[in-house]
């Protein structure tokens, strides 16, 4: 069962987020009231995810974002957004945040959010010793437009990359975040056409036309193409799905707070928020992710 922490100064929205929470068998919930509050709780019991709103009196949430990064990089914070606090949002992400929801959204992203953080930060498996000597090593994937085929490759690339000490334990979970929009927007917006407008009109319609591209062709026989080159310094992927590309200069600022609220900004957001380069290759179809760093684990 994995703990989280709801920290809001509002009683009704504290109550909304438990309820859609406490539903989930595999999820236990605490409440703090305010950003102090809540790290007095993780000092005495450290969560598996602190999900806080933005504005709130005392300790703010981006002051707790950066608290709790610095203390505690290995739990992962979600921030939830309200109108008017979307500049707030984008510094979160940047100060170490590794997610966000918007309030008029959470009962169709909330959990999945979650979930979807929980599963990038849960750690399986010991780095081996011996990796600390390796420089460098090349992997390529070539996978279906599976889920739960893109959750095992992301969590096989991070634990390459930790394994070559490419990165601090506290940004493992950001790359991760970043590699799952990404693949994605592969899986989605590549392979099965599925457009992330539908997504901003009608949510379910966004993933039964998904489901059902699947099993139709040309959709069916796509694939996605993971390329990963790990080194003690620099960890680079390259995503590259079959479909037919798009122009990345017709893109919105993800940047822009008006364009916060809308899906079809919220991963390149990310991913740019992340990684310390985003570059969109061909026509369209082919990303690459780069994230630098001087780390070099202890041999």
């Amino acid at each position: 069962m994995s703990s989280i922490l709801i920290v809001d100064d509002s009683l009704m929205d504290r109550r909304l987020v438990g309820g859609l929470l406490d539903r989930q068998a595999h999820l236990e919930v605490k409440y703090a009231c305010d950003g102090l509050q809540a790290l007095q709780m993780v000092a005495d019991a450290v969560p598996d995810m602190v999900l806080t709103d933005l504005n709130m009196p005392g300790l703010d949430g981006l002051e707790l974002v950066k608290s709790l990064h610095l203390a505690h990089p290995e739990v992962p914070v979600v921030v939830m957004t309200a109108v008017g606090s979307e500049e707030i949002a984008v510094a979160a992400l940047a100060a170490g945040a590794a997610s966000y929801v918007t309030k008029n959204r959470l009962a169709t992203t909330l959990v999945q959010t979650v979930d979807q953080v929980l599963s990038v930060a849960q750690e399986h498996r010991l780095r081996r010793r011996i990796m600390n000597y390796l420089t460098e090593q090349r992997i390529e994937f070539q996978i279906d437009n599976d889920q739960e085929l893109i959750g095992a490759v992301i969590e096989y690339l991070q634990d390459t990359a930790a394994d070559v000490g490419a990165y601090s334990p506290d940004e493992r979970i950001r790359v991760g975040v970043a590699l799952q929009e990404a693949m994605t927007n592969a899986c989605f917006h590549g392979n099965l056409e599925v457009s992330s407008s539908l997504r901003e009109i009608d949510h379910r319609a966004y993933y039964d036309l998904a489901r059902s591209r699947k099993e139709q062709e040309p959709y069916a026989s796509r694939k996605i193409t993971v390329e990963a080159i790990f080194s003690s310094g620099e960890v680079r992927f390259t995503i590259t799905d079959d479909g037919p590309g798009f122009d990345p200069g017709q893109l919105p600022d993800p940047t822009d707070p008006k364009n916060l609220e809308r899906p079809c900004g919220r991963g390149l957001l990310l991913m740019q928020t992340f990684m310390d380069e985003v570059r969109f290759l061909g026509r369209g179809n082919r990303v690459e992710l780069v994230k630098r760093s001087g780390m070099k684990a202890a041999a």
